[in-house]
């Protein structure tokens, strides 16, 4: 991996004193207009990226974490926001939130603009994008970065990588469904092949697998339209189907309505469980079985990682995967 260039560097390539390139990364009025173009060309040619964030923290001023989140409509995403925010509030740091909505080229906007607005760290939740190092600028500017939820940069070394065990959550879904005596089981929701997806079907798969039983996917945009559709679907053209682990939550809240409208019964004529125990899922009737992965812990948790990265230099490890647990309610129970 090459050096990171310094203002050394920079002073070397531009001809001039390390004091005037701090002048002109300070904007001071000091510095000619001539000289100020020589240093932003010699940055440009050595790709610098000044870490306003480590000079703030030489300083002694507080902190600023940057919390960019992929979609911040999802409660679910809105939960870990919130609780991470409160955690660092708590310790005096202040909080940047940028909801990137999925789009990457926002997120790579939103990531540059933090960079030089001086966060001190950010939490991560990405967007998938096609580049393997999305999180180029972040490492050049020298800020501790985690990625939490997704993973988009395979550097886990640089950019820790924390979640929850999704895998472990289908299967946990997926054999409460068999205990209950279901047996024509599918998957529903997740965008094929994005690795959220793949990681919540892991598990589903394995216990079909083991049970000798034929899977079956829907996949589709995680949301309550996609789940509406596919219970339309199912009542018209699938009665064998009988019950349902789905990619999320709101994909499940989806199928509820779906089969309110069709006159099918959940709990009784079709068994569900949705994936993330939002609040809704206790409050909606029939209540509805998910498999809780208690993300205002994990937004905590993930805050204070971050708190000890930059206060006592302790990096998270590599890969952390949070537990998670089934919490049975009336949608697969019934009764």
């Amino acid at each position: 991996m090459n050096k990171r260039p310094t203002i050394v560097d920079v002073a070397r390539h531009a001809g001039v004193s390390k004091s005037t390139v701090s002048n002109v990364l300070q904007n001071s009025p000091l510095v000619k207009p001539a000289t100020r173009a020589v240093v932003e060309r010699a940055m440009i040619d050595l790709n610098y990226v000044y870490n306003r964030s480590a000079a703030n923290l030489r300083g002694g001023d507080v902190g600023l974490i940057g919390l960019v989140i992929n979609d911040l409509r999802n409660p679910f995403f809105t939960e870990f926001a919130a609780s991470a925010q409160m955690s660092f509030a708590s310790r005096g740091y202040a909080t940047v939130i940028a909801n990137t909505d999925e789009d990457p080229a926002l997120q790579a906007r939103v990531i540059a603009s933090m960079i030089e607005h001086g966060v001190s760290g950010f939490l991560i939740s990405p967007t998938y994008v096609d580049e393997p190092r999305a999180l180029e600028n972040v490492w050049r500017a020298g800020i501790p970065a985690m990625q939490v939820l997704r993973r988009i940069d395979a550097r886990t070394d640089i950019f820790p990588f924390a979640s929850l065990d999704y895998a472990v959550g289908g299967r946990l879904a997926t054999r409460h469904l068999i205990a209950q005596g279901a047996r024509r089981i599918a998957f529903v929701g997740g965008i094929a092949d994005r690795p959220v997806t793949l990681e919540r079907l892991a598990g589903y798969l394995e216990v079909m697998r083991e049970a000798g039983l034929a899977p079956k996917a829907f996949h589709g945009r995680p949301s309550r339209a996609f789940g509406r559709d596919i219970a339309l679907r199912l009542a018209a053209a699938a009665p064998e189907v009988e019950a349902a682990v789905c990619f999320s939550d709101l994909v499940a809240l989806g199928m509820l309505a779906g089969f309110a409208e069709a006159g099918v019964r959940v709990g009784e004529q079709f068994r569900l469980v949705g994936f993330d125990d939002i609040e809704e899922c206790a409050l909606t009737w029939p209540r509805l079985s998910s498999v809780r992965c208690d993300v205002a812990r994990f937004g905590r948790h993930s805050a204070e990682a971050m708190l000890a990265w930059l206060e006592t230099g302790v990096r998270p490890p590599e890969c952390h995967l949070a537990p998670v647990e089934m919490m049975a309610r009336h949608s697969s129970l019934g009764g």
